[in-house]
């Protein structure tokens, strides 16, 4: 018998940001936004904020529509990632 307290088997919940549908964190995409344009981490291993994105059509194609609006909304503010980012010889 498990202890109750135990997370054992416990998988996160997160959000896409495009339909706003709540899933496991394994079934989704995650990116973050560099120097106005998407990277995807698709090993799960850049340590930043990331977004999450459904892997449906209607979301991928939503994709777009929401950066434009969250750069509006937001700006580009992680510059320091955008350096570090270059400066390890990555390209976005």
């Amino acid at each position: 018998m498990p202890n109750r307290n135990s997370k054992a088997g416990h998988l996160p919940q997160r959000t896409c940001v495009v339909c706003k549908k709540k899933v496991d964190y394994k079934q989704l995409l995650n990116f973050f936004i560099l120097k106005d344009s998407v990277v995807f981490d698709m090993h799960r291993r850049l340590q930043t904020r990331k977004q999450y994105l459904c892997p449906e059509k209607e979301c991928i194609l939503g994709l777009e529509k929401w950066k434009k609006r969250r750069l509006k909304r937001v700006g580009f503010s992680n510059t320091v990632l955008a350096e570090t980012f270059s400066r390890k010889g990555h390209q976005a």
